[in-house]
């Protein structure tokens, strides 16, 4: 394991040297990552399986997707969903809901062995977008700033909404086994209910002692960002100790902990960014080494799947949401391509493994999942610019 470790902080550093002059180029930082992990289980395979821990890529998953959860949340403005004409608010329900919906019907036409409950939990383990992976597209200043904005909103935001589709889902899958309504009332009470309260109760009491903690001058300035973002950690540590979901508790104390803070997003966002991408990155790497192991087992129909949940799956629904919004073709079917899946994707699908339901499609559902964020990975980071420039040019 110390191994691996060495190797990848030895990228992170060699990367960061030059990732000023790789921004303009299409290798982007899950690119070069996943790549990375990708030849280093190729050369090294024995060495790789010897501290390849399921129970550590879980764990750094998880903590990157908590403080990106958080920081979303906390530097999201109810407004901004009406500032942008609407189209974030359109895109997190219709299109989201009719993702998810078209998701899973084409899971059950393609991979025939899932059930309605396993092509639910595929759907909604592929439905969030990657902020990350989007960043490029974000940051252009030659796109528009009201589409820039509404695919910075959804990406923010759909990670943290897709959560309670997929509880629900495992919990009705895991009902179906069981013979019993308990697991739905497990999920219901436990993950969502408690997993809720735990962020209202950490976002708002931690907002709070730290705003009476900055008026009476007792937190040194150094501090401040560290004890914003120890907020989403102690969601983690407390849901785990409670059984709740910690995802869907670090959302709620994004959204929470403005209430004491108005100035949250200043707080958290660079403390939690930095710390939260070399997570993120640190799972793309490993995600990559993942990718060599299994190459053997993605069979065509998962392919097939990658590319639709990619193009059909992402842009149809988009396109229905955003009628009547005035958009031109082009800004729709721009919105409609740049929808990559990720981390979230990722870390989700995790989620689903360690609740080890025993389901008979939990092999098909991992590696669908792994194929297309790999896909997605490539085709979005290689045709960012391009798309860029052919946008702009129409526009």
């Amino acid at each position: 394991m110390m191994v691996v470790l060495a190797i990848f902080v030895t990228l992170f550093f060699v990367f960061s040297l030059v990732s000023g002059r790789l921004e303009g180029t299409v290798l982007t930082p899950p690119i070069v990552f996943t790549v990375a992990g990708m030849l280093m289980f190729s050369f090294l395979p024995s060495m790789v399986e010897a501290g390849l821990s399921r129970g550590v890529f879980l764990g750094l998953a998880e903590v990157g997707l908590v403080l990106l959860l958080f920081t979303d949340a906390s530097q999201t403005k109810l407004t901004s969903l009406r500032s942008v004409g609407n189209l974030p608010a359109r895109l997190l329900t219709i299109g989201m809901l009719l993702t998810i919906a078209l998701g899973a019907l084409t899971a059950l036409v393609l991979l025939p062995s899932l059930s309605i409950w396993e092509a639910g939990i595929l759907a909604a383990v592929l439905a969030p977008t990657d902020a990350g992976l989007g960043q490029i597209i974000v940051n252009s200043t030659r796109v528009p700033v009201r589409i820039r904005e509404a695919l910075n909103v959804e990406s923010g935001l759909n990670d943290g909404l897709s959560v309670p589709f997929l509880l629900f889902f495992m919990a009705i899958a895991a009902a179906k086994i069981e013979g019993s309504p308990m697991a739905l009332t497990h999920f219901i009470v436990e993950q969502l209910g408690l997993g809720a309260l735990v962020g209202l109760v950490i976002g708002l009491g931690g907002s709070w002692l730290m705003r009476i903690a900055r008026s009476r001058g007792w937190v040194a300035e150094s501090f401040q960002q560290i004890g914003v973002v120890a907020l989403p950690l102690l969601c983690l540590a407390i849901s785990e100790i409670l059984e709740a979901s910690m995802f869907i508790a670090a959302f709620v104390a994004g959204f929470a902990v403005q209430v004491g803070l108005k100035d949250i997003a200043n707080e958290s966002v660079e403390f939690g960014g930095e710390w939260g991408e070399l997570a993120n990155l640190s799972v793309f790497f490993i995600f990559g080494l993942l990718v060599v192991k299994n190459w053997s087992q993605f069979h065509l129909p998962f392919w097939l799947y990658a590319l639709l949940s990619l193009t059909l799956v992402r842009m149809l629904p988009v396109a229905i949401a955003l009628i009547g919004t005035g958009l031109d073709l082009a800004s729709v079917a721009f919105i409609g391509w740049f929808g990559p899946r990720g981390l979230a994707s990722i870390v989700l699908g995790l989620v689903y493994l360690e609740q080890e339901p025993n389901l008979a499609g939990e092999s098909t559902i991992r590696l669908v999942v792994m194929v297309t964020v790999l896909v997605s990975i490539f085709v979005h980071g290689l045709s960012a610019h391009a798309g860029i420039r052919l946008y702009a040019k129409d526009s």
